[in-house]
């Protein structure tokens, strides 16, 4: 009995640790974000709360920030769809259809996601000049989709192997066309698999920053993360203030998805709708 409230105790204090090491870091971010002295503790200054920093880059033009946001969001939600789509289909080709290399096509992507972004930029920088994508959506679509789907193909893998293959049976049975027993019965019956494989490479995508920072000139499709990091050059200083209202903008949004459909999220990383 004493033992297992020792065990208690400990996976309580455990637990409370873990909140605050998760947690603080935020807490702080906001606390910043809204003082107009961010060296308060270090000065012993009593903290002056304010909310201008946020109502600054909202209506001053030249932070740009709501074009950094538009950009992100256009980015990674083309991105995540385009990546969800292509690994969905590749993910029933390869669960439902005997082919020659088929068992090859996820190894082969999983291996090219082992490569570090840093290699490939500068090969991906003179392709892009090439094509004159520079500072355009598609110079950072593109790369995210590519680097997305082999995340995107094995969530979908591991989801539809799971789908008992007697459902594609009876359908075709009954006169069903593959592409029918695609889109009406397996994407049906995915659909929390595909909206977690949707989330993770959108939250990927949102918080990218080598391609974006090499890849673009300036906020016409400059993403968030890069213009935060580029406040420092854009102002002479470093307003802290101003990159800690920009981050929480910017993280609050998706905390707040993430939170609200976590419960999905995780019905598609860990659940089949039907195991086979």
């Amino acid at each position: 009995m004493r033992e297992q409230k020792t065990i208690t105790i400990f996976k309580f204090f455990g637990a409370v640790f873990l909140l605050l090491f998760c947690i603080l870091p935020f807490v702080w971010m906001i606390v910043i974000s809204l003082t107009k002295n961010p060296d308060f503790f270090a000065s012993g200054q009593s903290a002056s709360f304010t909310i201008s920093n946020y109502t600054d880059l909202l209506s001053n033009g030249s932070t740009h920030l709501i074009d950094y946001l538009r950009n992100s969001l256009i980015v990674s939600i083309v991105s995540a769809i385009c990546a969800t789509l292509f690994a969905s289909f590749s993910a029933y080709a390869i669960t439902r259809l005997n082919f020659p290399g088929r068992i090859l096509i996820p190894l082969v992507l999983l291996a090219f996601s082992m490569f570090p972004q840093i290699s490939i930029i500068g090969y991906l920088f003179k392709l892009m000049t090439r094509l004159g994508w520079i500072n355009t959506y598609y110079a950072l679509i593109f790369p995210y989709i590519t680097l997305g789907l082999p995340l995107a193909l094995w969530i979908m893998l591991s989801y539809l192997s799971r789908l008992s293959s007697e459902l594609d049976k009876a359908a075709l049975v009954d006169g069903a066309t593959r592409l029918q027993v695609l889109l009406k019965i397996i994407f049906p019956i995915a659909l929390p698999g595909i909206f977690s494989t949707f989330m993770l490479i959108l939250i990927y995508s949102f918080n990218e920053f080598l391609f974006a920072l090499m890849l673009t000139i300036d906020y016409k499709a400059r993403t968030i993360p890069v213009g935060i990091a580029l406040f420092e050059g854009l102002h002479g200083q470093i307003p802290w203030g101003y990159i800690m209202a920009s981050a929480v903008i910017a993280v609050v949004p998706l905390i707040i998805l993430i939170a609200f459909f976590q419960r999905y999220i995780i019905q598609g990383l860990t659940e089949g709708a039907v195991k086979g």
